[in-house]
């Protein structure tokens, strides 16, 4: 006789309080909408994926083209939470220590010189890595290390970043001379790749009409970083019934070619899936976005909505699939089709 499968779980509902503190969480995240909107025009979805990675405590890689107001609109995501922002342009000569800072001789006031440590730019609370394939790998795996670990190692001493911390890194997409591409084990690292296109022709058009004039306007500071901590807190909370569990995992596991579960058409096209941190971060981005949209629970369509971006940049494909003209973002919708169906 066969085992019977083991009974759900009962999903943990919220309690009173956090009932009320994702109500609060939706009407600051609205607020927050509505006062990037007065300096960034469309990216809606952009805004979206980079609260989620905010709330989630995850980082993204952003990929498009020069002039899409990416450092701009970083740079007010910033503004609005009264966190610290820094900028780091990545280059060919760029050192480890010029993004952790290092140990200086300092004469003290007593006369005496001694090593002192000062901290580079990664020590803020919101770091934009631009054009972080620009770097040399050494140079990408210092910042690799303080988005893991939250902390770095200088001269053998250990420097604790502050929280939140969040990196956002730029890729441009059609300059690839002199540059070092991330390795597929660095991507994994982030938990979302977020493509920004081109404006419709409108929003191309108010662009040109808010960022001709005098100067920008100064944006509302809508919570501090005591309050993202406190909602990242919160996100951690939300609770997942176990057949979106059970939809993650079945998902990822569809795009391992070598897998049983793998569908046919996919082994050709896939060269390498994506590995169980894709789980877990379709599970943290799903409960981030169902807090941002004021859901007391994780449903389907929030895991539908992230998994692009969790998965987009973790399947490697092959050369079949690029001669072909299929990238990895029509493989995973196709994937999303079908796994929706299944569990229909």
């Amino acid at each position: 006789m066969a085992p019977s499968a083991p009974a759900s779980a009962p999903v943990q509902k919220l309690s009173d309080n956090d009932v009320q503190a994702i109500d609060e969480l939706r009407t600051t995240y609205d607020r927050l909408r509505k006062e990037l909107s007065r300096v960034i025009v469309g990216q809606q979805d952009t805004i979206e994926r980079l609260a989620i990675c905010l709330f989630a405590r995850g980082h993204a890689l952003l990929m498009g083209v020069p002039g899409l107001a990416k450092t701009l609109l970083v740079s007010k995501v910033a503004e609005t939470m009264s966190l610290k922002f820094s900028r780091i342009q990545f280059t060919p000569d760029l050192m480890p220590m010029d993004i952790t800072g290092t140990d200086i001789l300092q004469e003290t006031d007593t006369g005496k010189r001694e090593f002192q440590f000062v901290a580079g730019p990664v020590f803020a609370n919101i770091v934009l890595a631009d054009e972080i394939n620009r770097a040399p790998p050494k140079t990408q795996a210092a910042m690799l290390e303080a988005m893991q670990e939250h902390k770095v190692t200088v001269v053998g001493k250990m420097f604790k970043l502050d929280a939140p911390f969040l990196v956002l890194a730029t890729q441009n997409p059609v300059e690839q001379e002199g540059t070092y591409p991330l390795p597929e084990a660095q991507l994994d690292r982030f938990m979302f790749l977020i493509e920004v296109d081109y404006p419709n022709e409108q929003e191309e058009i108010q662009i040109a009409r808010t960022t001709t004039g005098d100067e920008l306007p100064q944006l509302v500071h809508l919570m501090t970083g005591e309050d993202v901590i406190r909602h990242q807190h919160l996100v951690r909370r939300v609770p997942v019934p176990d057949h979106i569990y059970s939809y993650a995992a079945k998902l990822v596991r569809k795009t391992r070619p070598n897998g049983s579960t793998a569908p046919a058409w996919l082994k050709p096209l896939v060269a390498w899936g994506a590995g169980p941190r894709a789980v877990q971060n379709l599970i943290l981005a799903s409960k981030a976005r169902a807090a941002l949209h004021g859901s007391y629970m994780v449903r389907l369509e929030d895991l539908q909505e992230v998994a692009s971006p969790v998965l987009t940049h973790r399947i490697i494909t092959t050369f079949t699939a690029q001669s072909e003209g299929i990238d990895a973002r029509k493989i995973v919708r196709r994937l999303i089709e079908e796994t929706a169906t299944d569990e229909a």
